[in-house]
């Protein structure tokens, strides 16, 4: 029997779905041609209460099956953290899988498709062998939109890979304590880069046209995403940085430092918004009337829909679930539209329908959800659309991407000290007779990514994805003459029995996500101080630091020659080697400040007590090899003899060049 094309398949699949209903009748919202409004009106009226509610409520794929889709009316399904089809699942089994929910969907009564989410955070994180881009801390530090932007396209055409339409980013929360577990996926301390940061919604959903409408979400093509700003509001600002707590604020300071971010976001037609677990002032943000409706739906003007986040309702009483019904009133009453369950949906659907029964909760709000929830399906074409093929598989992990992410984590970089002004440590020398690579961060591709990587908590080593760590992006930078010697942790006599060159030293924090990342001491994971300090007392050094915030540096900073910020910059180590050996020079600035001991904090640039170690903003710029040597021969050409920087610089970096010496 000869094999039905896959196109075919997936067609015969929906074809029950794209005709009309049973007696002929012609029903408008499956009509392409119609207006969104139109559709969205067309449909809400032909719905019953359960399906309204099925609408609303999002599973983990955990949970799915092809029956539930059918029978509830599933709205959204969702991969948590490290939730995939199979271990290294590729674009093909993502795309299955999600496909397979879909027709549970598609065969339901009114064929409403339904949404697939992932916390595609930095790149496709979840996914094996996907393009790992630097968290937001470092994007933060490039101080490029465009680049973000960028990103953005990168990320969306990935994401489709598998199959998803729709990523829980960005973050667009404003980091005012490092303590806290997820600055890491702040763009920084300072709401205007946060703000500026919020193009790589452009990248994700497309540019909208001119005359869009402000606040109306927008997808523009197969290739792009839903994208979701997270975590509204406030979730950067909690007492000590403790995850999940309480932001102490007047509301002067709530508008100016967390919410611009999110006036951006919906001006450049932001589909959803995600509520934070934080509280304001004591307030749960997910019962939050007055900031949700009032000010996000209202004043903003938003059109797209609220998400809560995982369990989010269930968070709103203390202990969670200890009321859920209550709970679930105060959720939708705020205005939030659909609700990330993720796992006892029967208990959500059960306590709204009665809640609705009951005229507790009026029929209007769930009518205003779920037509929130249509217009963000119709707008990206999910209606025409509503099954994944195989076509964008090859961009999944693609070279172009790699590249891009080099290109970021080389502009992510930021130079906190390089010797001194007459003797600098870097660039670094390609040739060199013996150099020493060492410390924990070193040879770690799971380090080097951080949390939100291919699980929840991140990973530990070089197995569970694809990437170049710092050891080989060097091993592959340096002259093949030069000896490349890898010790995670030497001790003295080893140090003293080398003669190094110099040494490079990558030490920071193991993975974390959320709570798990909350953090008083902010110190080195051991024995990042002792390979620092002994090393540096040995060997010429340059310190790469891999964290997601910054780090007690100051007892170490002084024995170190050259130090460098280098965040969580994923898969591609080759970034660093490209500004640590001077094919591209440092330019990143701190997006954060850091500190000199965790006594200061909260610390951000403009307070009273500000007394930092390295300010925010700081960052050496420094100018690439190849620039040097140019500007260094153009002067030659205009008439001055060739100077000795010219020929020194060309034969400290580039020793099997002769033209210098011949000119």
């Amino acid at each position: 029997m000869s094999k039905v094309p896959v196109r075919i398949l997936l067609w015969m699949c929906c074809c029950v779905w794209v005709c009309n209903g049973d007696d002929g009748e012609y029903m408008l919202y499956k009509d392409p041609k119609q207006k969104v409004s139109d559709r969205v009106v067309d449909l809400l009226g032909r719905m019953t209460l359960e399906e309204k509610i099925g609408q609303m409520v999002q599973i983990d794929r955990s949970v799915a099956t092809v029956n539930i889709m059918r029978d509830y009316f599933i709205g959204s399904v969702l991969s948590g953290g490290g939730s995939a089809p199979l271990p290294e699942a590729t674009a093909q089994n993502w795309v299955d899988m999600i496909n397979e929910y879909q027709k549970g969907a598609l065969v339901s009564r009114l064929g409403i498709p339904m949404i697939y989410g992932i916390d595609a955070v930095h790149g496709h994180n979840n996914v094996f062998n996907a393009t790992i881009f630097p968290h937001n801390v470092g994007l933060g530090a490039t101080r490029d939109p465009d680049l973000v932007k960028r990103i953005g396209v990168a990320t969306a055409v990935e994401v489709r890979a598998t199959g998803i339409p729709y990523t829980f980013a960005p973050c667009i929360a404003v980091c005012r304590d490092p303590r806290w577990g997820r600055c890491y996926e702040s763009y920084g301390e300072d709401h205007k880069v946060v703000e500026n940061m919020t193009d790589i919604i452009l990248g994700l959903q497309g540019e909208p046209p001119s005359n869009y409408k402000h606040g109306v979400p927008f997808v523009g093509g197969k290739d792009k995403v839903a994208a979701c700003a997270k975590h509204y509001v406030g979730d950067g600002g909690t007492t000590r940085g403790i995850n999940e707590n309480n932001t102490v604020t007047d509301l002067h300071s709530l508008l100016s430092i967390h919410m611009p971010a999110y006036a951006d976001a919906i001006y450049k037609g932001v589909s959803t918004v995600m509520v934070s677990y934080s509280s304001w002032n004591g307030e749960k943000m997910h019962a939050n009337t007055k900031l949700i409706t009032g000010y996000l739906k209202g004043t903003l003007k938003f059109k797209g829909f609220v998400i809560s986040d995982w369990q989010g309702v269930d968070k709103i009483s203390s202990p969670p679930h200890s009321n859920y019904t209550a709970s679930v009133r105060a959720a939708i009453e705020a205005g939030i539209d659909m609700v990330m369950v993720p796992f006892n949906f029967t208990e959500f659907v059960n306590d709204l329908t009665s809640l609705v029964k009951n005229k507790v909760i009026p029929v209007t709000r769930i009518d205003d959800a779920v037509g929130r929830i249509l217009r963000v399906k119709f707008t990206m074409g999910l209606f025409e659309n509503p099954l994944a093929d195989y076509s964008f598989s090859n961009e999944l992990g693609s070279q172009a991407h790699r590249d891009l992410a080099r290109e970021a984590v080389r502009k992510s970089l930021v130079l906190l000290k390089n010797g001194n002004k007459t003797n600098p440590m870097l660039p670094l020398p390609r040739k060199a007779s013996k150099i020493l690579v060492t410390g924990t961060h070193a040879d770690n591709l799971g380090y080097q990514c951080g949390g939100w990587t291919i699980t929840w908590q991140g990973f530990n080593g070089n197995k569970d994805t694809r990437g170049t760590t710092i050891l080989g992006a060097v091993k592959s930078a340096v002259d093949k003459t030069t000896e490349v010697i890898f010790n995670e942790n030497p001790d003295a006599e080893f140090l003293k029995s080398n003669n190094f060159s110099y040494a490079i030293i990558a030490v920071g924090e193991p993975p974390y996500a959320e709570t798990a990342g909350d953090n008083d001491k902010l110190t080195m994971m051991d024995p990042g101080p002792a390979i620092v300090t002994s090393t540096c007392q040995a060997v010429k050094c340059v310190v790469v630091v891999v964290s997601g915030r910054p780090l007690v540096m100051e007892p170490y900073v002084d024995s170190i020659e050259a130090l460098v910020a280098a965040w969580l910059p994923g898969t591609e180590g080759q970034g660093v080697a490209d500004a640590l050996f001077g094919d591209h020079g440092f330019s990143g600035k701190l997006p954060v400040t850091w500190f000199r001991n965790t006594e200061q904090l909260p610390m951000n640039f403009g307070d009273s007590h500000y007394d930092p170690l390295f300010a925010y903003g700081t960052g050496l710029e420094t100018e690439s090899v190849a620039s040097i040597v140019a500007r260094s021969t153009s002067g030659s050409a205009a008439g001055a003899k060739p100077c000795l920087i010219t020929l020194l610089v060309c034969l400290f970096f580039f020793p099997s060049l002769s033209w210098g010496l011949r000119r």
